[in-house]
């Protein structure tokens, strides 16, 4: 789509949660729909209503790429969870979607078919992939760093086809969403932050996180564009600066930071041509404990007066997909609620 199309929702002043979640668990044998999608795509649609927006987000489940990968080699699906590779695997496996991906896809085609809102897609990236599938993802990427090679650790070469796979499991899942209709692809690189990477190495070179982040997520942006699908980026992790005008690179009409980032700081280090997203932190939503609802209201607040400030486009939301939590709906609910009505976002940047 135009990037005008994102430029112009968030001149609009709209706020809005990632929440299919909340709304999919209101609903009565909520597993079962997480496995028809037509009744997914249903409750995507229901979400994006009921907190009016055009755009159509999935359920942020980043465990599904890896449950395919896996389940390809034969690895049993009770295993999945917490099977970890602890050596290369020598051969690819053919790519096959799971009952949950079908659900996806199919949801996906009810939105492009039956309602006018703009469907997206949800995938993890490639380094929060292959740290899903071994057991000590840091010791390796640490080694990479010192300039260890594949050659001489088997653990920097393990991570390395790893990624290789993750890049091409995750690229296969992008062509079956697009093929059933998203138009725009939210990439979710929640890893890629100062507990996987070495901030002393960091310091002196960018090198590795460029390799084992940078580099392939910028591939995969590039089969995205090729097929005129829009990239949302989205990284709730505990970020370096670095990390951040990386990522801008990208070039995403929208990027999603969590709620450790000070988006108007981080307005300086992303163009103006891409919406910031965030970044309320809806992970504490569950207890008035850690945020109430006068606290929602006061951070959404300076938050909508700072990136005013800065006349950065911007959209208020949740720094990650909100989560329902049971006995704690109610309480979750009214912070939403909270955050999508107060104050108001001066339009004409």
């Amino acid at each position: 789509m135009d990037r005008q199309f994102y430029l112009d929702l968030a001149d609009a002043g709209l706020r809005m949660p990632i929440g299919a979640h909340l709304v999919l668990h209101e609903h009565a044998g909520h597993a079962d729909i997480l496995l028809d999608g037509t009744r997914l795509g249903q409750v995507v649609a229901e979400t994006a209503r009921r907190f009016r927006t055009p755009l159509a987000f999935p359920l942020m489940d980043l465990t599904l790429e890896k449950e395919a990968l896996l389940l390809a080699r034969e690895i049993p699906a009770a295993e999945v969870d917490t099977y970890h590779f602890t050596e290369c695997p020598a051969e690819d496996a053919t790519f096959r979607l799971t009952p949950r991906m079908e659900a996806v896809c199919g949801a996906l085609r009810h939105l492009a078919t039956e309602t006018d809102f703009v469907p997206v897609g949800m995938s993890i990236g490639p380094f929060s992939l292959m740290t899903k599938l071994v057991s000590d993802p840091i010791t390796p990427v640490f080694l990479a760093g010192t300039g260890a090679g594949a050659d001489s650790e088997p653990e920097v070469a393990l991570v390395e086809r790893l990624l290789e796979l993750a890049v091409t499991q995750i690229v296969n899942f992008h062509d079956a969403q697009i093929d059933s209709g998203a138009k725009a692809m939210v990439v979710c690189e929640p890893a890629a932050n100062q507990v996987y990477f070495s901030p002393r190495q960091l310091a002196g070179s960018y090198e590795v996180f460029d390799r084992y982040v940078t580099r392939l997520n910028q591939a995969i942006v590039d089969r995205l564009r090729a097929r005129g699908v829009d990239l949302i980026f989205h990284d709730c992790g505990e970020l370096f600066d670095g990390m951040v005008q990386r990522f801008a690179a990208l070039d995403p009409a929208i990027l999603s930071l969590g709620s450790s980032r000070r988006l108007w700081e981080d307005a300086a280090l992303v163009p103006k041509t891409t919406v910031l997203y965030g970044n309320l932190p809806t992970k504490k939503f569950y207890s008035d404990a850690l945020v109430n609802v006068a606290q929602v209201r006061e951070l959404s607040g300076e938050i909508v007066r700072r990136m005013r400030d800065v006349r950065h486009p911007f959209i208020l939301g949740s720094e990650c997909d909100v989560l329902s939590v049971p006995g704690c709906e109610h309480t979750i609910k009214a912070k939403v609620e909270a955050f999508m009505e107060a104050g108001t976002l001066n339009r004409h940047w």
